[in-house]
């Protein structure tokens, strides 16, 4: 099985080094020197890593042959994918690979049916699960402790305690809406009887 573990940004210096930007929780098992990567698209692959190192926050990688600015800005925008062994699990025990998570019927703490998991985003500051509500819509769910209570891969099911608005923002903004006139009309209605008084 495949899994993409990383993104090539930027060159960085002129000795053929890029940045990356890392989409594993394990970089030091995926992405150290010695490893293998396909890569997306396949053309530019695969990539030997030749060295690594952290600079300012972000992973640097220098892959065999890429040697000059050149070479490393030709890969840029490349995926990085690793072969792994569809048992392995992560080495934590509340960690999962993507794989493990797609297709997850997402409920509520209440047993509401949300949707399924259809994609997994991998931003700088967390993960999102997108799920693919029944209506065939899709809404974004952060994949944190606070939200996600519970993942269950025996019963293929994700267990979220949504904070109000994550996946009811349209039935809120009508109320919010309906409160708002509301609140206008009873205004209108006392200034009428203002007038009615004076």
């Amino acid at each position: 099985m495949q899994l993409v573990v990383g993104r090539i940004g930027r060159a960085h210096g002129v000795k053929g080094e890029v940045s990356v930007e890392v989409r594993t929780d394990e970089p030091e098992r995926r992405l150290g020197p010695g490893a293998v990567l396909h890569t997306d698209p396949a053309a530019r692959g695969p990539l030997t890593i030749e060295t690594g190192r952290v600079h300012s926050g972000r992973l640097l990688l220098r892959f065999v042959g890429v040697r000059d600015r050149n070479g490393a800005e030709a890969l840029r925008e490349t995926l990085l994918i690793a072969d792994v062994d569809p048992e392995e699990l992560p080495g934590g025990a509340d960690e999962y690979y993507d794989h493990q998570l797609m297709d997850l019927d997402v409920v509520t703490v209440d047993g509401t049916e949300v949707g399924r998991i259809i994609e997994i985003s991998h931003l700088a500051s967390q993960d999102l699960f997108i799920v693919e509500r029944p209506d065939g819509t899709e809404v974004m769910i952060p994949f944190v402790e606070a939200i996600v209570t519970s993942i269950d891969l025996t019963e293929q099911r994700a267990v979220i305690d949504p904070p109000p608005g994550l996946i009811d923002d349209r039935a809120e903004i009508a109320s919010a809406r309906d409160a708002a006139a509301d609140g206008a009309g009873e205004a209108a209605a006392e200034r009428s009887g203002e007038r009615d008084d004076a």
